[in-house]
């Protein structure tokens, strides 16, 4: 055996307490956007056209489905530059997904008809 010593460098089982915070305040934040861009989907399948006269209904479910769109990006955005920080897993991308697919399918095939 050698006497020299070797760095045997290794990373404690246990996260620091730095990353419980931003693990937190990241959570926090999604579930606010999630809560926002939730509403404003649900509110574009909310809308529904009165009669054949009612175009103003179906413009205002496309803007809310596309604001929806919008938000589903943004929150998509923060969740892969959270994840990048390894303050957060890979599951949160579910959300702003399922997200994008709603408001996706509100705009196109589930769109409202006059």
């Amino acid at each position: 055996m050698s006497s020299t010593p070797t760095a045997d460098v290794r990373e404690s089982g246990q996260p620091r307490s730095s990353s419980w915070v931003g693990t937190a305040v990241c959570a926090v934040v999604l579930a606010l956007g999630t809560l926002v861009t939730g509403y404003v989907v649900l509110t574009a399948y909310m809308v529904e056209p009165d009669g054949p006269w009612d175009r103003q209904a179906v413009t205002n479910s496309s803007v809310a489905a596309g604001v929806g769109l919008v938000f589903s990006g943004v929150m998509a955005l923060l969740t892969w530059l959270f994840i990048k920080a390894k303050w957060l897993r890979k599951w949160w991308y579910a959300i702003p997904t399922a997200l994008a697919i709603a408001a996706l399918l509100r705009l196109t095939v589930l769109a409202p008809e006059i």
